[in-house]
């Protein structure tokens, strides 16, 4: 539903407060114009530059003066119609008492006089005095047909606008921009490139994290191809994202969770991911969410999540998650519950976003996290990444010995239970210091063996519980326990 025709059902309805959220006030007053135009109602707008118009000529009001302009609404007041006074920015004023007690007059008073009072702000801060007497109604963005309506009366000339697939990128890539951001990025790209391009929507988008300092972008080179192994958590991951329908949300893939031990390929898997379907990859690190004041980690948290559903569609990948939210069941006792409510946020923009955002969280000990981070409906899958079988490894050191411009033919060393991470730390040291890959594989303790015990509890844990992500189905651990016993002969009597 636009805005002019939620603002036409409140206004009918006698609703006379309005808190408008929106960055795009040139374009909101546009519309409220048009609208009141066409129903024979009076507007008035007021800022503390231009002070009071009506009908596009200046009142005798105040301009520096906001308690005026909310008194005037009684002067400019149509006795036979409806009138809307919209106020910019008003959210500035809203410390002083004597603002929100003349806001809250006049709502109640505009009753009868039908007199709209519209604030327009671009966020949302009602004293505790108000917050029954406004209703609040977002400005949305521009959808596709909108940004394609505004990209041809940018592109006027022949060839600068892209045709097929390659509209649809560009309109892909601007989506989540506002009508302003969305002309200025389709003119810097003709200036650049001479066409439109979905680059540089992008460079325009990377501002608005840049701005934000809750998320950064990542747009490598590696794609599948420098990734070892995952066989079937590749494919399961390009089907889902390549077969998407922009159609039918409730068929839109979710994201994918990754357990395995350090050094397995979960990020090297998420920033490949973005490069191989042709998504920018966002990282959120959720401590940078936290803030000293109270309420600030929440807000923070739900304005990271706004600009992640901008940038859409995207792969959203937050790393560790087990730490990043270790402090949940514990919260109340050592945060006062911040890290709970944070959880909370989340789980629910999980389970009801609609924007094409595909999440990609990794785990190194899935244990730690409650049982509904994971459920079905909130990721498509959780895979388990184990260290990588021989095939893989033969892979993986091919990959590396000529990344590090090393000698395919030298012998390897002996790389039981070893991870990717491993075998590139040895390539890498080989480079560094001239050695053979032999040598340089005495300063390399596997974390299979620094960490024996915790590997093998986290295979045991998600056996039959997670997707394999080398092969088709479920992961299956087989233990193979080895005892230094001596064993006896139950046929042999015991001496004992």
């Amino acid at each position: 539903m636009s805005l002019t025709q939620r603002l036409q059902e409140y206004v009918r309805a006698c609703f006379t407060g309005i808190w408008i959220q929106s960055h795009e006030h040139h374009d909101a007053i546009l519309e409220m114009t048009q609208m009141c135009r066409q129903e024979g109602w009076r507007v008035a707008n007021w800022n503390i530059a231009s002070g009071l118009h009506c009908g596009g000529e200046p009142l005798s009001v105040d301009a520096n003066d906001p308690l005026a302009a909310i008194r005037s609404a009684k002067a400019i007041a149509d006795v036979d119609g409806t009138t809307l006074l919209v106020l910019e920015n008003f959210h500035r004023f809203m410390q002083s008492p004597e603002i929100v007690q003349s806001l809250a007059q006049q709502v109640l008073s505009g009753k009868q006089a039908r007199t709209i009072l519209v604030v327009l702000a671009p966020v949302v801060q009602l004293p505790v005095e108000l917050e029954k007497l406004f209703v609040v109604v977002d400005h949305d963005l521009p959808d596709r047909e909108q940004l394609a309506s505004i990209a041809q009366a940018v592109a006027t000339e022949v060839g600068e606008l892209p045709s097929g697939e390659s509209l649809d990128r560009v309109l892909d890539a601007a989506s989540g921009l506002t009508r302003f951001e969305a002309e200025n990025a389709f003119a810097l790209s003709l200036v650049r490139e001479g066409r439109l391009t979905a680059e540089t929507m992008w460079s325009k988008k990377c501002q608005a994290l840049t701005k934000s300092g809750l998320l950064q972008l990542y747009r490598g080179d590696d794609d599948f191809s420098k990734l070892g192994g995952l066989s079937a958590l590749k494919s399961f991951t390009k089907r889902a994202l390549l077969q998407r329908s922009r159609d039918m949300p409730r068929k839109r893939p979710r994201g994918v969770m990754l357990l395995s031990p350090p050094g397995c390929g979960k990020s090297h898997f998420c920033k490949a991911l973005g490069r191989e379907t042709r998504r920018p990859v966002l990282q959120m690190d959720i401590g940078s969410l936290m803030g000293s004041l109270v309420g600030q980690s929440e807000e923070r948290t739900r304005t990271a999540l706004q600009i992640v559903d901008a940038m859409a569609p995207c792969v959203l990948m937050i790393d560790e998650v087990e730490k990043a939210f270790s402090g949940v069941s514990g919260s109340g006792s050592n945060d006062s519950g911040v890290s709970a409510r944070m959880f909370g946020t989340f789980l629910q923009w999980l389970n009801d976003h609609e924007s094409d955002v595909f999440v990609v969280c990794t785990s190194n000990d899935a244990s730690r996290l409650p049982a509904e981070f994971s459920r079905s409906e909130r990721f498509d899958g959780v895979f388990f990444l184990d260290l990588p079988g021989r095939t893989e490894k033969d892979t993986i050191w091919s990959m590396y010995l000529e990344l590090f411009g090393l000698d395919a033919n030298q012998k390897k060393p002996s790389d039981a239970n070893w991870t990717g991470a491993e075998i590139r730390a040895c390539c890498r040291l080989a480079a560094l210091l001239d050695l053979p890959i032999v040598q340089a594989a005495l300063n390399v303790v596997p974390v299979a063996v620094t960490s024996a015990e915790s590997v093998e509890s986290l295979r045991k844990w998600a056996s039959g519980r997670c997707l394999d992500a080398d092969k088709t189905g479920l992961y299956q651990h087989s233990s193979r326990q080895s005892s230094s016993r001596r064993r006896v002969a139950r046929t042999d009597p015991s001496a004992n």
